[in-house]
């Protein structure tokens, strides 16, 4: 049983695979978590640019 435990301790094969996987996965989630933070207020700047833009269409503004 130990040896099997040091072998596999000692294959390296596939190890730039996972590393690049759970980089991805933490890049995925902090693109989530950024984009859940200020997606409100990115909402309410887009709509507040919307009604302007709306305004001076239609000589409101």
């Amino acid at each position: 049983m130990m040896k099997l435990i040091t072998k596999l301790a000692k294959n390296t094969n596939g190890a730039s695979a996972a590393e690049y996987a759970l980089i991805v996965a933490v890049l995925g989630g902090l693109v989530i978590a950024g984009a859940t933070a200020f997606g409100g207020g990115l909402n309410t700047a887009m709509d507040n640019n919307g009604k302007a833009m709306t305004k001076a269409a239609d000589g409101t503004f």
